[in-house]
């Protein structure tokens, strides 16, 4: 299954883990990626830690735990391409609407696209 399709159809939960440049770690739950026509991933942000760290160190994990028993999912390591800030592209992706949203409707929300690097499941070494 593609990667693409895998994140379309299986529910679960997100975490995306970011660290500063003194590679002090954060971790926060995020919706699923959005996929880009060009194969890069992208995630809604706001003005947070999360995006705070990913302006001076770009490398992330996305770790992904499905519903269910047992321990499935994918961990995504990536590495950040760039960002929009207010775009009518990031308006067209966001998948709730504003008044399920939480936090404040003025705060500024950035599309940061990531070029991904290794897909590994969630359990296991996987196939480097």
């Amino acid at each position: 299954m593609e990667l693409k399709e895998y994140f379309e159809t299986t529910k679960g939960t997100g975490v995306l883990s970011t660290a500063d440049s003194q590679g002090r770690v954060d971790a926060a739950i995020y919706a699923r990626p959005h996929f880009m026509e060009d194969g890069s991933v992208a995630f809604i942000m706001r003005d947070r830690l999360s995006h705070s760290n990913l302006q001076t160190n770009p490398y992330a994990a996305f770790l992904y735990i499905e519903q269910g028993p047992g321990y499935k999912g994918k961990r995504l390591f990536l590495k950040k391409s760039g960002e929009e800030t207010e775009t009518e592209r990031l308006y067209e992706l966001r998948r709730r609407t504003p008044s399920t949203t939480s936090g404040s409707q003025e705060e500024v929300k950035f599309l940061v696209f990531f070029q991904v690097e290794k897909v590994l499941p969630l359990v296991g070494p996987g196939k480097e």
